[in-house]
Order: structure tokens, then sequence, then C-alpha cells
């Protein structure tokens, strides 16, 4: 097997922030650097950038960031094996700039040479402009999709999970997952040894359980409404109680449909999918802040067994409670919490 050459599309933006060269630098260190001892052909790298400049100096670096400096254009992306576009400006995300229509169609024709396409995290939106998304499923980070499936509607969008591999597409969530999906692209390279080997050198796993769900906060933000704000917060003093939308209407004073019309309303959700996700969050505290057992953490966010908290936490956060407590539960958890 032969890894091939690699090549991402730098879209240049002096007001990018260092903090938002992560994905970028995620590609760099798993495609950059040779392990010849892992394998004996490592992954060429180049860094493609719409305005290449192979001189320059220290004083042209823009304050508080960095400069690139390659001598490859975009045009160097339709020679490649696989191209990866990282994160793009927050002014493209939010729609007050365009994808540049130069980069746009560098990758359409990097698509057509048969190069392997890749996004990490907001890339995704440079990949769905060209039309490399139309009829597919693919991700980014979970903050952004709901943005990403209303401006590409041909678009499949899924939030809940770290990568999709849609064949010769393939597509990563936000920030960590873009490593998640790189080590996955060595994985189908070089074989699951090498990209084992390499997730210990990085100190991450070589594949996690679960997908982005599991890292979305599932309480739904307090309403401003002055006469269901005082209901939430009784219920949610109460999410171990056999709550009903009945008990709800009934404290609020109005009838059962009258309660479901305004919730909705006010939260975009019904009263069972808001009292269902209440739960799951107060599992998810529960399980982060304590070592209480399974049993008693189902009891005390509502959801009865510790087989229907399973099958919920599956089913809504993409990981059994036991994987997201060896994730997510803190050192200092307490030994019960009143248990």
């Amino acid at each position: 097997m032969r890894p091939g050459s690699v090549a991402i599309a730098v879209v240049d933006d002096v007001d990018v922030p260092p903090w938002d060269l992560y994905e970028l630098a995620i590609a760099c260190s798993v495609f950059g650097k040779p392990q010849p001892d892992l394998a004996d052909t490592w992954y060429t790298l180049r860094l493609c950038a719409t305005r290449p400049d192979p001189g320059g100096a220290a004083e042209d670096e823009p304050p508080g960031g960095f400069a690139l400096r390659t001598p490859y254009g975009l045009d160097a992306l339709a020679t490649a094996d696989t191209v990866i576009v990282p994160s793009v400006p927050m002014s493209v995300v939010d729609g007050e700039a365009p994808v540049p229509p130069e980069l746009v169609a560098a990758l359409r024709l990097a698509a057509e040479s048969g190069a392997r396409m890749v996004s990490l995290c907001t890339g995704a939106f440079a990949l769905a402009e060209a039309g490399l998304l139309d009829g597919r499923r693919a991700t980014a980070h979970w903050m952004h999709t709901d943005d990403l499936a209303k401006r590409y509607p041909k678009v499949t969008v899924d939030d809940s999970v770290l990568y999709v591999d849609d064949g010769d597409v393939l597509t990563s969530a936000g920030m960590t997952a873009g490593l998640d999906l790189c080590l996955h692209l060595v994985r189908c390279d070089l074989g699951a040894r090498v990209a084992g080997q390499l997730a210990r050198r990085m100190v991450v796993p070589a594949h996690r359980a679960g997908g982005q769900a599991q890292f979305i906060d599932l309480s739904v933000p307090a309403t401003d409404d002055a006469g269901l704000g005082p209901v939430l917060e009784w219920a949610s003093e109460r999410l171990h109680e056999p709550l009903t939308v009945v008990d709800l209407a009934r404290r609020a004073g109005v009838s059962p449909r009258t309660f479901f019309r305004q919730l909705q309303a006010a939260t975009g959700t019904t009263p069972l999918k808001w009292l269902l996700n209440e739960r799951l969050a107060r599992a998810q505290t529960l399980l982060e802040t304590t070592t209480l057992p399974i049993e008693r953490v189902s009891e005390r966010s509502g959801l009865g067994s510790a087989a229907n908290l399973r099958r919920h936490f599956t089913l809504h956060v993409g990981v059994s409670p036991r994987e997201y407590r060896k994730a997510f539960a803190g050192a200092g958890a307490g030994a019960g919490a009143g248990s």
C-alpha cells in the first residue's frame, strides 16, 4: 500500500487568529512528518495557497498571526492523491464572504482528476460550494451544521458523527474530530497497525466510540417566556419524578394542548422531548461528577431502569453511559454525591 501525496488547501485571510489554524496543524502533523519505522514510504505533503509565496520576510507576518510561505498554488491540488480543506474563515461560514472562486474551481478540478476530497470542520462549506457534497451525506462542527444544511439543501448533513466516509469524499466534525478522520485515512491507506501506532505517538485513541452528539449540550436554554420559565425550572428540579405533559400544563395553569404549543414556540421542541433532553443532560452531569452506579444515575435522572438509560443514551448521545463516563469523568468526582 502506498500513501501517496496530500495537498492542503489554505484560504488566505489576514484576520485568521492562530487558534483557528488547529485543523491545519492536525493535518500537517499526521501527513507531514515522516514515520520511517511505521511505513517504508510516508505521505508527501504540500501546502497550497491562493497566493503562493516562496519568499517573503518576517515583517510580512500579520500581527498576532502567521504568514504562510509556500511555492505551491491551488493548481497543485489537481496533481494530489488526497486534497484536504481545513477550516475556512468565519466570514465564509457566516455568509459574509464567499468561498474564493479560485478555490472552488481548483477543488472541482482536483475531484475531476480523481483526488480523494477531504474537509475538516468548516472546510465542508468549501466542498459544498464546489458541488462535491451534492447528494452525499456529510458533517461539520455541530455549531455550524444547521447553516450548512440551510445553505446547501442538496447535502444530507449529519451532526451526530465525528466524520463521514463517503468513499472518495470524506468530511469531519470540528476540532479534534479532524484528527479522528486523519487517522481513519491512515488506517485506510496503511492499515490498522500503522494507524494505531501513530495514534499512540500522538497520545490519542486510535478510534473513538460514538459521535459528536456526546459533545452537544442537550439541555434547552431557558426560555424568556414569563409563563413557561418558572414551570420549566420547577420541572428541572423534579426530573426524578414521573412527570407528564398534564403535570406541566397544570403547573402552568393552561390546557395540555396550549402548553404543548407554547413550549414548542418558545423552545422549538415538544414537552416529551424537552423532558427527555433534560433527563439525558442530568444523566451526563451525574456520570461526569459522581461515581454513582448506572442504576442510581438512571433513577436520579428520571429515566427509570439502567436498561432504559443505556437505550436512550446510546441512541441520543452515541455511546453507552459507561463509555461516556470513562471519557468525561473528572478525577475529583465525588464518591456518590449524596448516595
